[in-house]
């Protein structure tokens, strides 16, 4: 049993339950953190689990995967534990975070391709020139037991008052989980999340068989695969009670509330669920809901474009541009005004080029931390009081 092989090895992950979303909701929200694996995700559950079920003779031929990067490292670093020779395909585009972590981890690193299904076949083909074991991402019957531990480790929380929702991508991580959790409690819920950009399992069950989808970028790069895998389609129809899509708007949003309001880190593709529940993309009513945190594998890049754009929905940060006669005190006197109203100059920049305004005139831009919406009211009011032109830009 999977399970069982992971003692010592793949620690359980911490189920928590969050009292911000528990009172946003209106339901008792559980968060399963598999960001605090091994590598910052769920697969090296099912890459740990393939690769101990290898022969001395393939493990001595190595193994291959492709992979945007969660299972790539999965493969690595369960590569490294046994002492395997690793390779990994991964596409052209990959986040520069998940390349060096691989790397970190010993594998050799080939890109290819622009998108996972290019990668995956550049990956399939050395796998028949060299011999080397490849490695799949999802479609195996071993690494779909392996994420399938995660329901296991669940018994005790399920019942028919009950709903797992968790990210889709090929569909390795919820075969799983359905199969561990139906098997203790058939009357709980399962329900999966894509990318809108990439709904490849919904197409797919509106169609009743597996299709490909164009992929659109998406910052759940982690689930962004473009068709599922035939062994995992046959269970989410049977298992999956139903998979909904949440757009990129939902999926930064969930980023920052789970960074803000639960201080955890969660990659695009791990925020889904709590995406699919603050939008009202659920229609299925329970008292508790477990919402699988996938990974937390997310680019200190987007993590910052993120945490501003949210900062100014949320009222934090105002960002304004003014025009000022370029003569001495001028600047000091808005200072002085923006000082009075409590607000934080975060970032100013004083333009004396700009071709829009005449010699004698520059702009100032301005992004000043306020405390919500209110606050950045006064102080956008009071700025206009002193005979400022106020512009507000995003």
């Amino acid at each position: 049993m999977a399970q069982e092989r992971f003692t010592g090895v793949i620690q359980p992950s911490p189920l928590v339950r969050s009292s911000y979303l528990s009172h946003l909701l209106g339901s008792e929200i559980f968060l399963k953190l598999e960001n605090l694996q091994e590598t910052g995700s769920f697969k090296v559950r099912g890459a740990y689990n393939r690769l101990i079920h290898l022969s001395l003779h393939e493990k001595e031929r190595g193994v291959i995967a492709a992979s945007a990067g969660n299972h790539a490292q999965g493969v690595a670093w369960a590569s490294g534990r046994l002492g395997i020779k690793a390779t990994i395909v991964m596409p052209e585009d990959v986040s520069i975070r998940k390349l060096l972590a691989v790397k970190d981890l010993g594998a050799e690193i080939i890109l290819h391709g622009s998108r996972f299904d290019q990668a995956y076949a550049r990956a399939v083909e050395i796998s028949r020139g060299t011999g080397q074991i490849f490695i799949p991402a999802f479609s195996d019957p071993l690494v779909i037991a392996g994420q399938g531990t995660i329901g296991l480790e669940l018994a005790g929380f399920l019942n028919h008052e009950t709903a797992i929702v968790v990210p889709v991508g090929g569909g390795g991580l919820i075969s799983g989980i359905a199969i561990a959790a139906k098997a203790m409690e058939p009357s709980v819920r399962i329900i999966g999340v894509q990318a809108r950009s990439c709904p490849s399992a919904i197409r797919s069950l509106e169609q009743g068989k597996p299709v490909a989808v164009d992929v659109e970028h998406s910052l759940a790069d982690g689930i962004a695969v473009n068709r599922p895998g035939d062994l995992n389609f046959s269970i989410i129809q049977k298992l999956v009670d139903d998979v909904v899509d949440v757009d990129e708007e939902a999926i930064a949003g969930a980023i920052l509330c789970l960074l803000d309001k639960a201080g955890i880190v969660a990659e695009g593709a791990g925020a889904t669920p709590v995406a699919a529940l603050t939008e009202n993309r659920v229609s299925t009513k329970a008292k508790r809901y477990i919402l699988i945190i996938s990974g937390g594998n997310l680019e200190i890049t987007t993590m910052d474009r993120i945490l501003h754009r949210g900062s100014i929905k949320m009222g934090r940060m105002l960002r304004i541009e003014v025009d000022l006669l370029d003569v001495p005190g001028s600047l000091w006197k808005l200072m002085g005004i923006i000082a009075q109203e409590k607000a934080n100059i975060l970032h100013i920049f004083h333009d004396r080029l700009n071709p829009e305004n005449p010699i004698q005139v520059s702009r100032v831009k301005l992004n000043l931390e306020t405390r919500g919406h209110d606050h950045a009211k006064e102080v956008v009011a009071k700025l206009r009081e002193a005979g400022y032109d106020i512009k507000q830009t995003l």
